[in-house]
């Protein structure tokens, strides 16, 4: 499939002064799509109408989905990514007028509220005074998840022949005990490792991954039965709890988007 890879253009100097509150801006991507490392002069909420698209700050990539967003404070350098057929949106909020949402980048939940709050500014014919009423309630409801997609890559020589092989093959079913046999260290060296590089545990990073990599190929169109065993799980059901867990959908209404 061809992959398209674009380059954002640096700001100018003056646009972090730019008096604008809030600026939306969409595109449906008609290939597999990447954005090269760019930073903003302004905060960013980044959610998607429809599919699935990436957003990676160091070693920490986020995906983004219908119904999980994310905030990208300004100045913050990030890269991006984005399966073919998704329809991305972005709110980009002005420094100059607006308070900051957070300092670093963080998960936001787009409700049906948030949602149609958004859309309405892309309304033609919107006033000034509706359009100030808006902007101003996107403010009020605007808050962090708990819930997000975001899998910490781990970098140490110990455990990045874990984390290239899982992400390589989700489906891989070496437990935490076979992989530390493998290395020749004690399950308890890889689960501290873990710990401390993930924030997370073993079991809760590979689901991490299992998702994101479910969320590409729902995407895709690929069936919600065949995506689980892709991905690792013996039986539907078990992948589509798992799922709902983590992005807040199940496969079948995430492919239905």
């Amino acid at each position: 499939m061809t992959r398209e890879t674009r380059t954002v253009p640096a700001p100018a100097p003056s646009a972090e002064h730019a008096p604008f509150v809030i600026h939306g801006y969409e595109e449906v991507v008609t290939h597999d799509t990447s954005w090269n490392a760019h930073a903003h002069p302004w905060d960013e909420l980044l959610w998607n109408e429809r599919g699935a698209s990436m957003a990676v700050v160091g070693a920490r990539a986020w995906t983004i989905t219908p119904t999980l967003g994310l905030w990208m404070p300004a100045g913050t350098l990030h890269s991006g990514s984005a399966v073919a057929g998704t329809w991305f949106r972005a709110g980009f909020f002005g420094r100059a007028t607006t308070p900051s949402l957070s300092d670093v980048p963080v998960a936001v939940e787009i409700t049906p509220l948030l949602r149609l709050l958004l859309e309405r500014l892309g309304e033609s014919g919107l006033t000034a005074g509706s359009r100030a009423s808006t902007e101003a309630m996107i403010l009020d409801v605007l808050t962090p998840s708990h819930r997000e997609l975001l899998v910490q890559v781990p970098t140490s020589p110990l455990l990045r022949p874990i984390a290239d092989a899982v992400r390589e093959n989700p489906a891989d079913r070496r437990t935490l005990t076979h992989w530390a046999a493998e290395l020749g260290v004690s399950p308890r060296t890889v689960t501290r490792a873990f710990n401390a590089e993930t924030g997370t545990s073993f079991a809760r990073w590979v689901a991490g991954v299992r998702a994101q990599h479910a969320v590409a190929l729902l995407t895709r169109g690929w069936e919600v039965d065949v995506v689980a065993e892709e991905v690792g799980y013996r039986s539907a059901s078990a992948f589509g709890a798992a799922f709902r867990r983590t992005t807040g959908m199940t496969p079948g209404a995430f492919r239905a988007r």
